[in-house]
């Protein structure tokens, strides 16, 4: 980028000393559209700028989200509940079909968590790919008119509950989950999305991986229609 501002700067220089232009060199310049290339190389350099850090922020992120070592070691939680919403940005920027979803995360200070990183990831992943799947069926037959007026939201939100256990919340303001469905949806290859989205374990692999691998807590309150929160709740040490 740097080069490429040097050369600009010498060009513009003759074209301020050099005065005025030999017609052949101006014949030139209206040839190649001088002003559109410089304001488009410009535009393609900043592009690239921006595909490279992306790309940096990725390979960072999967690094952070599929750790080699599997074993249980201390780690910042928030760092891996970031990497995971890095890994769904797309899913969570603006469509034709729905206004962008915002996250609005409320971190507390808290210690390393001695935990299966890659395994907690996961959890991560599922109940943050269920939030988002909720807001996209709360949105079907509705236009965008109708969603602007109630943002979608995704809320993110970490404490430590006392000198031994942490909590995460992670709820979202979509469709809700029905009270006759919500004591099954740990239940392996349960699922109220629709037929060929889904595998329904997603929610049973984290009960799984949040009681058993971690000797935590998993539970769910919803209100149909307006909100679902998932909370974990898992020791420190």
């Amino acid at each position: 980028m740097s080069y490429y501002q040097d050369l600009l700067g010498l060009l513009q220089a003759y074209q301020q000393y050099v005065t005025p232009i030999p017609p052949d060199i101006q014949s030139r310049i209206e040839e190649i559209e001088l002003e559109f290339m410089t304001e488009d190389l410009d535009k393609i350099l900043q592009s690239m700028q921006v595909g490279t850090t992306r790309i940096q922020e990725i390979i960072r992120s999967v690094r952070t989200f599929s750790r080699l070592d599997k074993s249980e070691y201390a780690v910042d939680i928030h760092e891996g509940i970031d990497s995971t919403l890095l890994s769904w940005r797309d899913r969570l920027q603006e469509t034709p079909t729905r206004s962008a979803i915002q996250v609005v995360k409320d971190y507390s200070n808290l210690p390393l968590i001695e935990c299966y990183a890659e395994q907690l990831n996961q959890v991560f992943m599922h109940l943050l790919t269920n939030a988002i799947d909720a807001i996209e069926q709360s949105n079907q037959g509705r236009s965008l008119a109708a969603i602007e007026p109630h943002p979608h939201r995704i809320w993110i939100h970490t404490e430590a509950i006392d000198l031994e256990r942490i909590k995460i919340i992670i709820a979202d303001n979509g469709i809700g989950i029905p009270e006759n469905l919500r004591s099954r949806i740990f239940a392996p290859f349960f699922t109220t999305k629709p037929v060929g989205k889904g595998t329904g374990l997603g929610l049973s692999i984290s009960y799984q991986i949040v009681t058993t691998k971690h000797n935590g807590k998993l539970y769910c309150d919803s209100t149909p229609g307006e909100r679902t929160k998932f909370t974990i709740e898992i020791p420190i040490r």
